[in-house]
């Protein structure tokens, strides 16, 4: 039991590692607002290994997305991670929102925010977030089209 637990948080440090690294790759995923770096992407949820879907509650359905945020404090040495309080909604072409639950998720140092989208084959997301830090608040826009694999 000890060694599957283990091999589950070092299978999920491995893929938060890999969200967060992947943003860092691409500069169109990240952005700077203020005193915070925000990395973000939207993935559909088959990505994920069953195990670290079923660790963090996430429904691997290929109907399903997973939104990923994760806020760096551009002010300090290091930026290290920052929590903040996110909240924000979904708008597909054909006018329907939806609001998103974002969960926190603290591995070691990390910190990430998780929420869940259900999606159509082909469809694309405008994503409206607000990100505030106690002393700053800002918006955070982004579109994905999402495909069903």
């Amino acid at each position: 039991m000890k060694a599957t637990k283990v091999w589950i948080s070092a299978a999920i440090l491995l893929l938060l590692l890999a969200i967060v690294s992947a943003p860092l790759a691409s500069a169109q995923n990240m952005k700077t607002l203020g005193n915070m770096d925000v990395h973000y992407m939207a993935i559909g949820a088959t990505f994920l290994t069953p195990q670290v879907a079923k660790a963090y509650g996430i429904e691997r359905s290929k109907y399903n997305a997973l939104i990923n945020i994760s806020v760096l404090d551009n002010t300090q040495q290091g930026k290290p991670a920052k929590a903040v309080s996110i909240s924000g909604t979904a708008l597909n072409l054909t006018g329907q929102y939806k609001r998103l639950d974002f969960e926190e998720v603290r591995e070691g140092q990390a910190i990430y925010y998780l929420a869940q989208l259900n999606y159509r084959d082909k469809e694309k997301v405008k994503f409206e977030l607000t990100i505030t830090d106690g002393s700053e608040t800002h918006e955070l826009v982004f579109d994905q089209t999402f495909y069903v694999d």
